[in-house]
Formats: C-alpha cells, structure tokens, sequence
C-alpha cells in the first residue's frame, strides 16, 4: 500500500503542477527588463495554455502611469495563449506592461513588467 500512496502523491502533485502552470506567462515580448533601440509596434505575453478572450486584457503605461498602448487589447485569434496590444511610436522611456488573465481551465493570475526604449542615435 505504500507504494500505491507514493504513486497517488506523484499523481497528484503533476496534476496539480500542470493545472497552476497553465496561467503562467512563458514568453514576453519586448522582454522584461529589455532595453531597446527601437520602439516595439506591440507588446506580448505568450502563456502555457489558452486564456480566456473576454477576461484577459493587456496595457501599456509610461513613466507617469498614463496609458500609452492603442486600446486594442486582444487575445490572438490563431493562438489562443498569446495576449496582445500594438503601440503606437513610443518615445525613449521607461514603460510598463500589466497584464491580467483568466486560463481556460479557470485559474487567474496577473503581472507588470518594465522595458525602456533608449535614444536613437
């Protein structure tokens, strides 16, 4: 019987495991922390399985916290983990990303990122 907990246990915790791991962002673009040349025509979370369209959204802020992105936050259509807005031209600065999600298996989860677009020279 020991053996049949053990396995049990296993079971469980993967199970548990991939169930949390489903609202978690894999993938950022621009990445977190990134410190850019040029300003990015979107910003991106890429997440273990699919989100939720109509609970998901996505904005981008400057240094000052006012919204910056072009309000078209969306989930891809194609690619039902990947959460999207598009920027407009974006001047050097610091900017940050905030996202909230709702996975299709009814887990939530939220996060902010930071990236900088630098001068050009």
């Amino acid at each position: 019987m020991r053996c049949g907990t053990r396995l049990l246990a296993l079971v469980l915790a993967a199970w548990s495991s991939s169930a949390f791991a489903h609202s978690v962002p894999e993938r950022f673009e621009p990445g977190r922390e990134a410190s850019l040349g040029a300003a990015p025509v979107e910003a991106r979370v890429f997440f273990g399985g699919d989100i939720e369209p109509a609970f998901s959204t996505i904005e981008v802020t400057d240094a000052a916290g006012q919204r910056v992105d072009k309000g078209d936050a969306r989930v891809d259509e194609r690619n039902r983990r990947l959460l999207r807005v598009s920027l407009p031209g974006l001047r050097p600065g610091v900017y940050r990303v905030i996202w909230r999600i709702l996975a299709i298996d009814g887990h939530r989860n939220d996060g902010a990122y930071v990236f900088t677009v630098k001068t050009d020279r």
